[in-house]
């Protein structure tokens, strides 16, 4: 039989002894690029990540509106007949009045004030 022994390769790791500081890490420059480059594409990421695609309307002209008392059996169809222009849907107008009171059903009660528009559009 024979018998073989493996030397030590010069390549093997070396521990630092205990109590020895290591050197500080330094970058070549192209090790700079990549993180900068890295870093670049993180902060592109958040930055596309918290961008929203929000677009603002055009704002629509300012109405004229008034404020009504609710009369004790007033209806709001009744209140929206009477702001509707000639030859207009009461429809429109109703949804309009519900918008800018933000009613969300037909009730109404006596002595209630609601912003009503001058005239409806029609």
């Amino acid at each position: 039989m024979s018998t073989m022994s493996l030397a030590a390769s010069p390549r093997t790791a070396r521990v630092a002894p205990a109590g020895a500081e290591l050197a500080p890490l330094r970058l070549t420059r192209r090790g700079r690029m990549v993180v900068a480059v890295l870093v670049a594409l993180v902060l592109g990421g958040v930055a596309l990540l918290f961008a929203n695609g929000a677009t603002a309307d055009v704002p629509e002209g300012a109405r004229a509106v008034t404020v009504r008392t609710v009369g004790a059996g007033e209806s709001l169809w009744a209140i929206a007949s009477s702001v509707t222009a000639p030859g207009a849907d009461v429809r429109d107008a109703l949804r309009e009045i519900a918008d800018l009171n933000g009613l969300t059903g037909p009730t109404l009660a006596a002595g209630q004030q609601l912003v009503v528009p001058v005239q409806a559009v029609g």
